[in-house]
Order: structure tokens, then sequence, then C-alpha cells
């Protein structure tokens, strides 16, 4: 393979401008030699790379498809800063065609370079920054574009397919395990009630593979409410899922449900005598919370005493679903109202 010889010196400016151009083959791997950068180039570019003043060589460079992106995005970068270069997210989520890294906030004024560079390695049709993450009770996130401007895709997972646009709703790739067990559950016959529905997140899987008489889907959020009532129809649930957009406590009074979904974190307690007021004797409910690791069971028992009171519910286990800061981990408890 043909390879120019670019002082490092002047590669900062030079490589970046030869990519521009079309004279570099970006399937092979940009190498050093001493003080110098060893480009490859496409066939027939090497009179270009002599109009820029630079020697040619004959070489062999590795293909960039064994190096791992993370590598191929700094080599592709490596003109910025090294502070910047040293932030740069080595982990991102997948979205369909969408990636979405952690913002740098130092890196403004290249976010656009950082995306592109990203959009190519990786490789996606549109990169995001996470600006904040969640907020709010209506959990929305704080996700911008810096490269490209479909921020709206489909997942698919798990044999689910959920679309949504990545600036209004959350996805929490952190909770697949739980999205798998859900799909693993026999609802047969069961009354199923999701109080944090999102954009199907629980309630598909368990539509579509647990067999349940009814899932009663709440979202307060008109976003991921949307996205749910699209997500439901593109599973082919709709006979099976019943989509209530609103406050999960101003749910029909009348709903006795055989399974509850309490998919929520931090404020899950408050919504807790909602649920107990649709349950019966048997009835299963999934309590979603974080606690520190040391005191989950404490906790987890001050709580449900309060709701359900001593003796009036059994704890059939408690799982880590992920952790969620330092110390704090989101835990999911099985609960069956005695």
């Amino acid at each position: 393979m043909k390879l120019a010889v670019v002082p490092s010196e002047k590669a900062a400016e030079a490589i970046p401008e030869m990519v521009s151009a079309g004279i570099v083959d970006a399937h092979a791997k940009i190498s050093k030699s001493g003080d110098f950068r060893l480009v490859p180039l496409l066939p027939g570019m090497v009179p270009e790379a002599g109009k820029r003043g630079f020697a040619v060589v004959e070489g062999e460079a590795h293909s960039r498809g064994r190096i791992p992106p993370q590598v191929r995005i700094k080599e592709r970068l490596g003109h910025l800063p090294s502070a910047i270069l040293g932030s740069l997210p080595a982990k991102w989520e997948h979205v369909g065609d969408i990636v979405i890294i952690r913002t740098i906030p130092e890196a403004e004024p290249y976010l656009a370079e950082i995306g592109e560079a990203y959009a190519s390695e990786v490789p996606a049709a549109t990169v995001c920054v996470d600006r904040r993450g969640i907020s709010g009770e209506l959990r929305k996130p704080s996700v911008e574009p810096i490269y490209g401007d479909n921020t709206v895709s489909t997942r698919l997972e798990n044999g689910i397919l959920y679309t949504m646009d990545v600036t209004k709703v959350m996805f929490a790739s952190g909770n697949v395990d739980e999205r798998e067990r859900m799909k693993r559950l026999d609802c047969s016959g069961e009354t199923v009630v999701d109080m944090f529905a999102g954009i199907g997140y629980f309630t598909l899987p368990i539509a579509k593979f647990a067999n349940p008489r009814v899932v009663y889907a709440c979202e307060k959020n008109p976003d991921s409410f949307r996205f749910l009532v699209e997500n439901i129809e593109a599973n082919g649930v709709g006979d099976k899922v019943v989509p209530v957009l609103g406050d999960n406590r101003d749910l029909d009074g009348g709903i006795v449900a055989d399974r509850i979904l309490m998919g929520y974190v931090q404020r899950t307690s408050e919504f807790l005598p909602k649920a107990v007021s649709m349950s019966r004797p048997g009835t299963v409910i999934h309590y979603h919370d974080t606690f520190g690791v040391d005191e989950a069971g404490a906790r987890l028992g001050e709580i449900l005493d309060g709701a359900l009171g001593p003796g009036g519910y059994r704890v059939d286990a408690v799982r880590e679903v992920k952790s969620f800061a330092p110390s704090v981990s989101h835990y999911v408890a099985d609960v069956t109202v005695l």
C-alpha cells in the first residue's frame, strides 16, 4: 500500500485536509514512524500527496475494522487538546442508529467535530450528547444532537420494538435484564397494571410474551404516551393493552390487579397507597426504588410496613437492577400482598 509520509508537526492540519479531499483510505490505519505519520492513500492518489509536498513510501497498513472504535475516534480527533482527548467517552448508548454520549463540558467548541467522529467510527446516523441525565417527575432527558438531526429511532430488544425520540423520552439500557425478566413471567389470565408505563418498557414484553388478560398501561408524560401507543400497535398487542394518559393515582378505582408494576425510583413510595388500593390478597407488586447498598432490606421493610402493615405482605425476592450512584443501587422487590 502507498503511504504518505507526513511530519508529525503538520499532521493536525494536513491529515484532516487530506481526508476531506478524499485521498486517504479510511479503512486503513494511520500509523507512526519516528517523527512522521504514515497515511494510507487510496489507489491513484500518489500525485495528490506529492502536490502537498509529502513523500510516498510502500508499506503495510492494518485494517481499521480490527481497531476498537474508541481508538479510531481518538486517532481521528488527535489534533484536539490532550485534556479533551482524555475525556472522550469510551462508552455510549445505542438507540437504533442513534448514539448518545455523556456530556464533555470543556469540549463545547469541538462538539460538532466530535459528533462527526463518533458517527463515522461507531457508526451512527445521529450522535447526541446527554447534558444532565433524567430530571423531573416526567423523567425528561436532557439530550441534544451534535451530529445529524433525526432523533427518532427504533430499538429492537428481546423481540420487542421500542420507538422513541431520544430528546423527549428516556430509555434506560441498564434495565435490560429486568425487561427480559418481565418477558419470562407467567401472567396467564392476569389483570396487570403498569403504573409508570413510559414507552412500554415493561408493558410490551409482558403483553407480547407473558399471556396476560389485560395490561392497563398508565403514563403521565404526553411525549412518552404518544410513543407508547405507537409501540403497542407496532408490537401487535393492541388487544391486550389499554393505554391510559394521566396520573396513575387517578386510575379507575374499580380496577383490581393480579400484578402491579412500579417501575419508578426515588419517589416510588408516594404511589404505593394507590397500588395497595388496587390490590387483593395474592396480588404481586414489583416495587422499584433506590437504596444505599447496605440499607435496602431495612428501608424496604419500613416502606412496606407503612403501606401494607406488618404481616400484610411477603417479600419473595429482591434484585439489584443496576448501580444508580456511588454506594446506591436501583432495586426491585417482588412483593405478594397477604
